[in-house]
């Protein structure tokens, strides 16, 4: 099974790592991590001048999300499961979807912080959503609840 799993940082996002290791065989579960990083950027042009420095807040973002990442891959890893690692920037629901389509995902994993804008994309809340979600027909979705442990597959 080829599992992409997005992880934040969050307790829901151990949530969902954990519950990639309880319910996966690891001889057989390839596993893409990924930590998309927002980028804030100005409307207009113009007022990239009033942020100096703004590639340099990206590279350390980009450092500590692969810190992350690795930390995250020696788990998955010790627990024998086979392991690659990205760091995107942009919108987490484009990076995230377009991950699971470049890595030909049988799954996406993420944890839930409730009824979540990302969490309605994943689910296919909008007409445009649903459209964008039903290309990947096979790739299902899951959202790992943090209070119950629990997978919810949609």
């Amino acid at each position: 099974m080829r599992i992409v799993l997005a992880i934040d940082g969050s307790k829901f996002s151990e949530a969902a790592t954990q519950a990639v290791i309880a319910q996966n065989k690891p001889q057989e579960t390839e596993v893409q991590l990924v930590r998309v990083i927002r980028i804030l950027s100005p409307q207009v042009p113009e007022m990239l001048g009033y942020y100096p420095g703004m590639e340099h807040s990206q590279d350390a973002q980009r450092k500590f999300g692969e810190a992350y990442l690795e930390k995250t891959a020696e788990l998955l890893r010790s627990k024998g499961l086979r392991v690659t690692k990205a760091v995107e920037f942009g919108s987490p629901k484009s990076e995230i979807i377009d991950t699971a389509e470049k890595f030909h995902a049988d799954l996406i994993v993420l944890g839930s912080h409730g009824e979540t804008g990302l969490e309605q994309f994943l689910l296919g809340k909008s007409r445009a959503n649903q459209q964008r979600a039903r290309s990947r027909k096979s790739c299902s979705r899951s959202m790992i609840p943090s209070f119950l442990n629990q997978p919810r597959s949609f």
